[in-house]
């Protein structure tokens, strides 16, 4: 059942999307773009763009939310790895708390040889490149929440522009610890925990949980919390890590659901060691075609090409939902503001100007004193006593 499923259809290893076709005239396999990404000019990338510029603009801070992917999941869980293989690129490693701020994941396909890569935070702009963008953003998370073990809500922003990787925003948040070790915060958790649950309890997030398959779904913090806000699952979409090390009974926990997972599951192998991403996708391919048990999980669940094409579709479809809502809380605050503004004084640029307005305020005291001082009427100010 696996095997024959499995070889019907080949699949790419690139985290580009492309898909293959065969040709029956010479038994070629010809790389052909999917769909998504023939339409994703006309039809993603500007929504991506338009929802990029309002959080730039800084709207959230005026209550509006916006639609966005919140990456979490329990501490060594393999958030770093999923996000690696998505953007291509090395994150920060280490013992502990590698994620301390917020990492607002910026991914912006390019047909550019060269990769453009650089940080965003406190006002600045930071250039970096692929070789070095881990110690820039180690060096950005001291600034922001300084060089000990703690934890900061402002956010760090990457922007990652480069070939093969797709359009996706993604904020990866601190991984849930429990026990603070080396130097963390007394209440590490009560900090991470409000952290998470402030950005995926608004119905506009959709939440990427990431779990390993070593590990009882049911007892994961992450699915705990996200089982919160989101009872049902509908806005939350599983990754499943680590699926080489636990194939045993894979199948089934991704099959049967017992944490309400709506947005299906995906199942990914982690790269190991030294290999590069293209050697990383290869294996992945493998794994999950020629193993006894993994091969009979479906491809449309397995891969890190299937885990950015659902990434992109999902998040795609929720900025489309929520963007009409989006424009009339804009237009209302605009509204708002703009009465607000009418009520201020009168900007004066000239001496002519400055004179004609304190003409008008001699004007209204002589008005008010004529009616308190002459006919004694009070009625402006009735609760003076």
């Amino acid at each position: 059942m696996g095997d024959s499923k499995k070889n019907a259809v080949p699949k790419t290893s690139s985290s580009s999307l492309a898909i293959v076709e065969a040709n029956p005239s010479d038994n070629k396999v010809v790389p052909i773009e999917a769909p998504i990404i023939s339409s994703y000019n006309d039809r993603i990338r500007p929504l991506l763009d338009t929802v990029d510029r309002l959080r730039n603009l800084n709207v959230m801070r005026e209550g509006i939310q916006l639609p966005t992917i919140i990456v979490v999941g329990d501490q060594s869980s393999g958030k770093s790895s999923v996000l690696e293989s998505l953007a291509e690129i090395s994150l920060p490693r280490g013992q502990g708390i590698c994620t301390r701020v917020p990492l607002v994941m910026r991914l912006q396909r390019s047909f550019s040889p060269e990769p453009e890569i650089w940080l965003d935070y406190s006002g600045k702009v930071v250039p970096t490149d692929e070789q070095h963008i881990a110690e820039a953003i180690c060096a950005a998370t001291d600034v922001i929440a300084g060089s000990g073990k703690g934890v900061s809500d402002a956010t760090l922003t990457l922007h990652v522009k480069k070939a093969g990787v797709p359009d996706i925003t993604m904020v990866d948040l601190p991984g849930i610890t429990r026990v603070p070790v080396n130097g963390q915060p007394e209440n590490i958790y009560e900090q991470i925990a409000g952290m998470i649950m402030k950005y995926i309890e608004p119905q506009e997030s959709i939440i990427l949980n990431v779990l390993s398959a070593t590990v009882d779904f049911t007892t994961c913090e992450s699915i705990r919390m996200s089982r919160q806000v989101d009872k049902t699952g509908e806005r939350t979409l599983a990754v499943v890590t680590k699926a080489d090390m636990a194939p045993e009974g894979l199948l089934q926990k991704v099959t049967s659901d017992d944490v309400s997972i709506g947005l299906s599951y995906v199942c990914v192998r982690n790269r190991i060691g030294d290999e590069s991403y293209e050697e990383a996708r290869m294996q992945e391919e493998l794994l999950f075609r020629t193993h006894p048990l993994l091969s009979l999980i479906d491809d449309d669940i397995v891969g890190i090409p299937v885990l950015a094409q659902k990434l992109m579709l999902i998040q795609a479809a929720m900025i489309s939902r929520c963007l009409p809502e989006i424009v009339r809380k804009i237009n209302l605050k605009m509204e708002t503001a703009v009465v607000e503004l009418n009520k201020l004084p009168i900007v004066m640029a000239s001496t002519g100007e400055a004179l004609m307005a304190l003409m008008d305020i001699i004007g209204s005291a002589k008005e008010s004193l004529l009616r308190v001082l002459v006919q004694g009427d009070f009625s402006k100010y009735p609760d003076e006593v």
